[in-house]
């Protein structure tokens, strides 16, 4: 089958085309044959070696697909890694099965960075209605549907950041409130002017480094920041104990794998109501652009110049 595979870390450039047998499913596991795979910010960092889980070469990339099990069921899946190629397995407990109407780009939209923007909202940050948000890299896959569902829930306030005039736009066409420059050298001025002058009460970062820092700053007293990844690849500062304490400010981590161990099924619900939401209109995936599988490098050079927006997926027949 074709595939793309990495045989030694670093960037783009080790994503090689080639030609590798069938993978076998084994125990608890389900052969899906890929119609579309799902390009992801982790995937960088996945061939980078520089992900939360290690990795192992050689690699084939890619976390979720969208394809058929061998009883034709269409299905949405995560699979930690092999996703780039015409076939690949997945545990059966990642299976969701996708509703009629609902295309491969939402699918892939919703598995990973939808779910992250349910599961930040609902178990990181247990947005309340009123309160204001903000969303990093909103015209991201994360951050896009981040901003329809903070709004679909009853915030008061949704600030938009982002780095171009067409990324500002479709954040505010998505429903933002206000969106400002992510590159603002004070980032805790800008939040809070654009609040009014207010604090802020909740903060989803995934960029990291100063970025960070300065929205910690900006917290409200009961705030909460939610950081799911650091696409600057730049540390923060530590977190003093105390300081959280002095200003009754929250932070929480959030990896989505988590979320699978969860009691009453989290993942599911979240997926359940994503599709919900979808199908009523309320919330939509915004495609980021369809590579072929031979031009992997191409998205991730894409993905890493942060100059997409939305969701770009893979197509293994290509």
């Amino acid at each position: 089958m074709r595939a793309v595979q990495v045989t030694e870390f670093g960037g783009p450039e080790v994503l090689l085309n080639v030609e590798l047998p069938d993978p076998v499913p084994g125990a608890g596991q389900v052969l899906i044959e890929v119609d579309h795979a799902g390009v992801n910010y982790a995937d960088t960092h996945q061939a980078e070696n520089t992900y939360l889980a290690p990795s192992e070469l050689p690699l084939v990339p890619g976390g979720e697909v969208v394809g058929r099990t061998s009883d034709g069921t269409r299905v949405v899946a995560l699979t930690g890694s092999g996703g780039y190629a015409e076939r690949t397995v997945a545990a059966r407990r990642t299976l969701v099965p996708v509703p009629d109407g609902v295309d491969d780009l939402s699918a892939l939209s919703f598995i990973v960075q939808g779910a992250t923007a349910w599961l930040l909202l609902r178990k990181s940050v247990h947005l309340e209605s009123g309160e204001s948000v903000v969303v990093h890299a909103a015209a991201g896959g994360v951050g896009t549907i981040a901003v329809q569902l903070a709004k679909a829930w009853g915030a008061g306030r949704v600030i938009a950041t982002a780095s171009s005039e067409e990324k500002r736009a479709l954040a505010l066409e998505l429903g933002a409130d206000v969106a400002v420059d992510s590159r603002a050298e004070d980032m805790t001025a800008t939040l809070r002017e654009a609040n009014g002058g207010d604090r802020v009460d909740v903060v989803l970062d995934m960029t990291g480094g100063r970025v960070t820092d300065q929205s910690i700053d900006a917290l409200a007293p009961f705030g909460r920041l939610a950081f799911y990844g650091m696409a600057s690849r730049e540390q923060p500062k530590p977190v003093q104990l105390g300081s959280l304490l002095r200003h009754s400010t929250a932070i929480a981590g959030m990896w989505i794998p988590h979320a699978l161990s969860l009691p009453g099924n989290v993942y599911g619900k979240a997926m359940a109501e994503l599709f919900e939401l979808s199908q009523a209109g309320k919330i939509r995936a915004i495609a980021g652009g369809e590579y072929a599988l031979s031009e992997a490098r191409a998205a991730h050079e894409a993905l890493r110049s942060r100059a997409t927006v939305g969701k770009l997926i893979l197509d293994p027949r290509r």
